[in-house]
C-alpha cells in the first residue's frame, strides 16, 4: 500500500514560511493572492497489505515522528499498490 500524507499547520500557528511565500507571490506580480500556509506531503510505501494494519501503521508514523502534534494537523490516503 501507499500512503500519501498532508501535513499542515494548525490554525492560528503562525506561519513565516508561507508569509515569505505570499510575499515573494505579490513581488512576482500575483495580486490576488491573500493568505499563504505553507505544509508537507510525504508518500510511504508500505508493506501491509490489510488496510486497518496499514491505517494503524500511518497514524503511529504521523504521531511519532511524522507531524508535531503540537503545532500539527495531518490526513492521509492509503492507495493500493
Amino acid at each position: 500500500m501507499k500512503a500519501r500524507i498532508k501535513i499542515t499547520l494548525k490554525e492560528g500557528v503562525l506561519d513565516p514560511q508561507g508569509k515569505a511565500i505570499a510575499n515573494a507571490l505579490g513581488a512576482l506580480g500575483f495580486d490576488g493572492v491573500g493568505d499563504v500556509r505553507q505544509g508537507k506531503y510525504i508518500e510511504v510505501e508500505l508493506k501491509e497489505s490489510e488496510r486497518a494494519s496499514a491505517e494503524k501503521t500511518v497514524e503511529s508514523m504521523c504521531k511519532q515522528l511524522l507531524a508535531n502534534m503540537v503545532i500539527e494537523n495531518y490526513s492521509y490516503e492509503l492507495e493500493d499498490a
